[in-house]
């Protein structure tokens, strides 16, 4: 009789711990190969530490491409940020491959011929074969200040 009640509190003891401590490693989230591409300026770096909950403090422009894997709840993000500056721009199309989305991001705040210049590539990566049929995220950043345009405007 004492054997029965050690021998259930013992499966108990083990249905507990298993519950509590074997679950084993979560499923594993989706991941989603995204770009992100801007003017220098525009934000992408500061916007891509925010969602990486980094800090905002000692940002320099990307020169080149950075890779951050930003998590959320249920997947997680690799975007490949590309420098903005003139020089870097034209190379752009060479990161495109793999790409399953596109976040663009411009200076709402910035001066008429940069937001021209902002117009023709996001038009040149509308229009690119590897991404004209992805989804398009386009940021109008900086809303925060003065001489930001609103939405409208932006559009």
């Amino acid at each position: 009789h004492m054997d029965m009640r050690i021998q259930s509190f013992l499966l108990f003891s083990w249905q507990c711990f298993k519950a509590l401590c074997c679950k084993g490693p979560p499923p594993p989230r989706p991941e989603y190969d995204l770009v992100c591409i801007g003017l220098t300026g525009s934000g992408k770096t500061s916007l891509l530490s925010q969602l990486c909950s980094e800090s905002q403090e000692n940002i320099v422009s990307t020169t080149g491409f950075s890779i951050k894997a930003v998590p959320f709840q249920n997947a997680v993000l690799n975007v490949k940020e590309l420098g903005g500056a003139d020089t870097i721009r034209k190379y752009w199309s060479r990161y495109y491959q793999g790409s399953q989305g596109v976040i663009f991001v411009l200076d709402s705040a910035s001066s008429e011929d940069d937001l021209e210049t902002a117009r023709n590539e996001l038009h040149s990566a509308l229009q690119h074969p590897q991404l004209c049929t992805l989804p398009f995220l386009i940021l109008a950043n900086h809303q925060d200040k003065p001489a930001a345009r609103s939405v409208q405007e932006v559009c």
